[in-house]
């Protein structure tokens, strides 16, 4: 496994993190093989796992398998504050309380504010105090580092980027979406800014893996048949320094 540095703290994060949105599911999520390919990807290196409060039982089933073999220690745990549920300052205590007991933790390494689309909704939550409310958690050692999600246009990223002492980001990025949402102009101005920059949608949910035209196919085998089209689709991330890590 390749690792990165975040520049903000130092740590060193797996290059390949782990998205726990989409687990294995059944009517529910599969706990046995959730583990199962959870506990294959710490063996092999991988270090980051995102999460998030409106995953559908997500949080719980990562914070059951991380508890139950002792391997809490090993990992960072990314997860995200539904801003949207937020109408009083009570709210930011009640959400991430809840989210600290479905993690069977006591803290969150890497905590995002969920979806940020632009300045308004930034605004609406500064309204109820999260400013006040992240400084605490930062203080009790509650909260590690603090970031933000997007899915919106450019321009907003860019103005999102101005309105907090954010420690890191999360944006959708991958070669079919290089000009699309934040798109490279946004994540170089994160790098500029010394933010770690987590991708994504790196393989467009599953599609670059498996919808891949055959006459592109064919190039990429021609190219190295040893690659799949996923790895190339990581590797066309993994080739730009401005990009800390992505979530598969």
């Amino acid at each position: 496994m390749q690792y990165r540095a975040d520049p903000k703290s130092g740590n060193k994060l797996s290059v390949l993190g782990f998205g726990c949105m989409r687990f294995p599911r059944g009517i529910n999520i599969d706990v046995t093989k959730s583990e199962k390919l959870v506990l294959q990807a710490i063996e092999q290196g991988v270090n980051y796992f995102d999460t998030a409060y409106a995953y559908g039982g997500s949080e719980e089933v990562l914070g059951e398998i991380l508890h139950k073999n002792n391997v809490r220690s090993k990992v960072f745990i990314a997860t995200k504050l539904p801003h949207g549920k937020c109408k009083s300052y009570e709210d930011f205590d009640r959400l991430f309380d809840e989210q600290l007991r479905r993690l069977k933790t006591d803290y969150i390494d890497y905590y995002l504010i969920h979806n940020v689309p632009d300045r308004a909704a930034w605004n609406a939550v500064t309204a109820i105090g999260i400013e006040r409310w992240l400084a605490e958690k930062k203080t009790d050692g509650q909260i590690r580092h603090i970031g933000f999600s997007f899915h919106g246009t450019q321009a907003a990223f860019l103005e999102l980027l101005e309105v907090y002492p954010w420690e890191f980001c999360q944006i959708q990025y991958n070669y079919m979406n290089e000009n699309y949402q934040a798109g490279r102009s946004g994540l170089q101005k994160a790098h500029e800014k010394g933010l770690p920059v987590i991708i994504m949608e790196p393989l467009l949910g599953g599609r670059l893996a498996n919808d891949v035209p055959k006459k592109a196919v064919k190039l990429f085998h021609e190219a190295d048949p040893g690659l799949t089209p996923a790895a190339w689709a990581m590797r066309w991330l993994w080739n730009q320094p401005e990009v800390t890590g992505g979530k598969g």
